[in-house]
């Protein structure tokens, strides 16, 4: 489905991918570094995402250097002890307001959702602004991924005392304080929202690839 918003009246909006899981379900490692068909899943989330959005940057803990081959900036966590996307968010909601502010809006994505629409930012801000809310999240089926959503930059100090008073970790938690739009997209022929926790996961990421570059 294509978005009806012209391209120039689409706030001019960050992208972040939140790669700083601890991902168990594989064995520990990054996801994101993960290959399918031949190309790395990050690879494949920034070629999705970065014609959508007015740069990009990469939030990851540890050492930033093995990303370097992306070409990312890479931004830790500043809230200890792995709060989860929330914290990943909060900072790339500090870091826009501090390098990049002329831009009010940054979108979220997960680090290992390989097959993300292209249309994900210009439809999220379409719901946004017809509905009036202040943030806006993507479903898929009758699934929400509360990660994947848009979040406005002033609300940054809002949700640091949210993760560092109030001790919450949940993001729908959260949201539920504050108008929001949720836009669904189809699973036919396959969820964009797919992504990769387990080793088996991979697997089926490999033949939803073959099909993704069909149905293109």
């Amino acid at each position: 489905m294509t978005t009806s918003i012209p391209a120039t009246s689409i706030p001019p909006t960050l992208g972040v991918l939140l790669a700083g899981g601890l991902a168990r379900r594989m064995g520990g490692g990054d996801k994101p570094m993960r290959t399918i068909g031949g190309r790395t899943i990050l690879e494949r989330v920034i070629a999705r995402l970065s014609p959508q959005c007015g740069g990009m940057i990469l939030n990851a803990n540890g050492d930033p250097a093995r990303f370097a081959a992306f070409g990312l900036q890479v931004i830790a966590d500043d809230v200890p002890g792995f709060p989860g996307p929330l914290a990943g968010i909060l900072a790339a909601l500090d870091w826009t307001a501090a390098n990049r502010p002329e831009i009010e809006w940054v979108l979220s994505a997960a680090g290992d959702c390989p097959f993300l629409p292209r249309d994900l930012v210009a439809r999220l801000h379409e719901a946004r602004e017809q509905e009036n809310a202040q943030l806006a999240v993507a479903a898929s089926g009758d699934q929400t991924h509360p990660v994947i959503g848009l979040w406005r930059v002033a609300l940054r100090n809002e949700l640091r005392h949210a993760l560092v008073v109030e001790d919450i970790r949940r993001i729908d938690r959260w949201t539920a304080r504050y108008p929001l739009a949720t836009v669904t997209w189809p699973t036919e022929p396959l969820d964009p929202f797919f992504n990769a926790n387990t080793v088996e996961d991979i697997t089926e990421a490999e033949r939803l690839a073959a099909l993704d570059e069909v149905s293109q």
